[in-house]
């Protein structure tokens, strides 16, 4: 599986999800026909937020190690993960990253010193602004490219970090995060209620994910081979034409 995904770029998307109780859980997708799959997680107590670096970049490192050599990675991430730590780490393995960080953040560019939203003060929706050789932090890491994109019909702009060149190609990787929420629906409401599970030690949820991500990829593999082999368009024409007659007796 992971030599075929390999075959072309790789999205990679970072987030976290509260399971259990007390507990969240940071975990690393890939990105495959607008599904989220799992690859590797991590739990801890702690409300759903800010995460401590270090989760992120050891993430990051054990997820390297499944990589297939000459691989090419682009990381999306949000501001639960926004730290210079982890964009460290994934330059070091020469991957790309679209990280998201917030409107407050602190960044410095042409010798000033703003915060995000300042630099979206004059756009409207439909906007897109791109500033260069941006750095951040105290540390005034960098350099970065810094984005404000106002997607028309979106309440208030996002504020994009990457070391990308192209910025409308940053942008169009970073809506690839929706397919995350199918995968949380799934395991949550839709699924194995993981967010109500009693457990509240991290080690233990970690198993538990463990199983239930395994079952989540089965049954994803299963109707990947439901539909090469035709039974999907077979059951809707079955249900189609008998409708709710197929639960009578006869």
């Amino acid at each position: 599986m992971r030599q075929h995904l390999a075959l072309q770029t790789l999205v990679v998307i970072i987030d976290g999800s509260v399971v259990g109780r007390g507990c969240v859980a940071l975990m690393m997708h890939v990105a495959y026909k607008g599904r989220a799959l799992p690859l590797v997680w991590q739990g801890r107590k702690g409300k759903q937020g800010h995460c401590p670096e270090d989760m992120p970049r050891t993430l990051v490192e054990q997820l390297h190690a499944l990589i297939p050599p000459g691989a090419q990675v682009v990381l999306l991430g949000d501001g639960a993960c926004d730290g210079t730590q982890l964009q460290q780490k994934v330059q070091e393995y020469d991957w790309s990253y679209v990280v998201r960080t917030g409107s407050h953040s602190t960044v410095e560019w042409e010798g000033e010193r703003f915060r995000c939203e300042t630099g979206a003060a004059c756009i409207k929706p439909g906007t897109l602004v791109a500033l260069n050789d941006v750095r951040v932090t105290e540390e005034a890491y960098g350099p970065l490219m810094l984005l404000c994109c106002w997607a028309k019909g979106s309440k208030d702009p996002l504020y994009l970090l990457t070391n990308m060149e192209a910025a409308d190609a940053a942008c169009r990787l970073d809506a690839k995060r929706f397919c995350l929420e199918t995968f949380f629906s799934d395991q949550k409401n839709r699924g194995f209620h993981l967010h109500q599970s009693p457990l509240s030690d991290p080690t233990r949820l970690t198993r538990l994910l463990m199983a239930a991500c395994l079952a989540y990829l089965w049954i994803i593999y299963l109707g990947a081979l439901c539909e090469q082999d035709g039974w999907v368009s077979d059951v809707a024409l079955l249900y189609r034409t008998h409708g709710d007659k197929s639960n009578r007796y006869p």
